[in-house]
């Protein structure tokens, strides 16, 4: 890479890390609140087979391999300034830990510790083939959907995203217009067929009142985790080819903005969904519909604090506190401090 590559920030991931975001909270206010299941026959009963459908597996998916990626890019471009990448990165990864563990005293469940326990587990790939990356990541990933192994498949999601960072994709995919098309068309048909069939096996009742539905509503799962990262490759390719267009690219702007402080607007969604859940007495009196228009207020709220708050600071808030933990030095937070 040379300096200009370097010192590029890398649009089309902050847009991807945004939009993994919308789909995060819609399926992580569901055990956060309590949200009751919904009656057969129902629009809330619609919204569920809609959620566990397209959402569930799909946007975390993303959002695990993108931090591959960042992974990667974190590295190399600390060892190209002529600094210590792995000790950074090993810091890096201990105040994401310490973040986590604060963060999943009040969400069961939260994925920075686990996020940072698989970034000291896959940094001696690092230093890998980008093809034994790519090939140990794809076969590791396959078996473990396969058994629908939803937390152990972050380790190989994340080895792909270093094998992307290594091939340098996302430098590349606006250049490449047709070979993005053509991969997200393969996805496009395979995603088609993947739901048909997750779709064949759900669950006639949602609520498990006996064991059989119960083993009903775990086969409708566990093929949802299976599928997800074909579907989810299909959105990524699907939003890249989008962001192509100017107007779209525009218009989608303030999902830049929420994608740059992924780290604070991760743990603000849980702040707002408690204070939503205490305040308004909301715990075990949700419909999934209303939660959904929950979600859409917190995103909504989030999207326009993103874009103002990075129209006078460099970084997040957050990302700001773990910027300067990393690197052991006080950082100019607001633009008009900056070199």
């Amino acid at each position: 890479m040379n300096s200009i590559e370097l010192n590029k920030r890398l649009d089309v991931l902050d847009y991807l890390r945004g939009f993994a975001l919308l789909g995060i909270i819609l399926v992580n206010i569901i055990p956060l609140l309590s949200v009751k299941l919904p009656e057969p026959g129902t629009m809330d009963a619609s919204y569920w087979r809609f959620l566990y459908l397209f959402v569930e597996g799909r946007f975390y998916t993303i959002f695990t391999f993108l931090f591959g990626v960042g992974f990667y890019i974190f590295i190399s471009r600390a060892e190209a300034k002529r600094k210590k990448g792995t000790m950074l990165f090993l810091r890096r990864m201990f105040v994401l830990f310490l973040f986590g563990l604060i963060h999943v005293k009040f969400h069961p469940g939260e994925a920075l510790t686990i996020y940072a326990v698989s970034g000291f587990i896959i940094l001696p790939f690092y230093r890998a083939p980008k093809l034994v990356n790519f090939l140990f990541g794809l076969a590791m990933l396959l078996a473990l959907s396969l058994f629908s192994a939803k937390v152990f498949m972050v380790v190989p999601l994340m080895l792909l995203g270093i094998a992307a960072g290594q091939y340098r994709v996302f430098e590349w995919v606006s250049q490449e217009g047709k070979k993005v098309a053509v991969f997200t068309g393969i996805m496009f048909a395979l995603s088609v067929v993947s739901l048909m069939h997750q779709n064949s096996q759900a669950p006639a009742v949602i609520a498990q009142v006996s064991h059989a539905q119960s083993l009903e509503m775990q086969r409708f799962m566990n093929i949802g985790i299976t599928i997800g990262p074909i579907v989810s490759a299909f959105y990524v390719g699907l939003l890249v080819l989008l962001l192509q267009v100017p107007t779209v690219r525009k218009v989608l702007s303030p999902l830049k903005s929420y994608g740059r402080m992924a780290l604070t607007n991760y743990i603000l969604q849980t702040v707002f969904m408690l204070l939503a859940g205490k305040v308004l007495h909301l715990y075990g009196q949700l419909s999934y519909n209303q939660s959904f228009y929950l979600c859409l207020i917190i995103v909504v709220i989030q999207l326009i604090f993103s874009s103002i708050w990075l129209c006078f600071f460099r970084f997040g808030p957050l990302e700001w506190l773990w910027r300067m933990a990393t690197y052991f030095e006080r950082l100019p937070i607001r633009k008009r401090d900056s070199v």
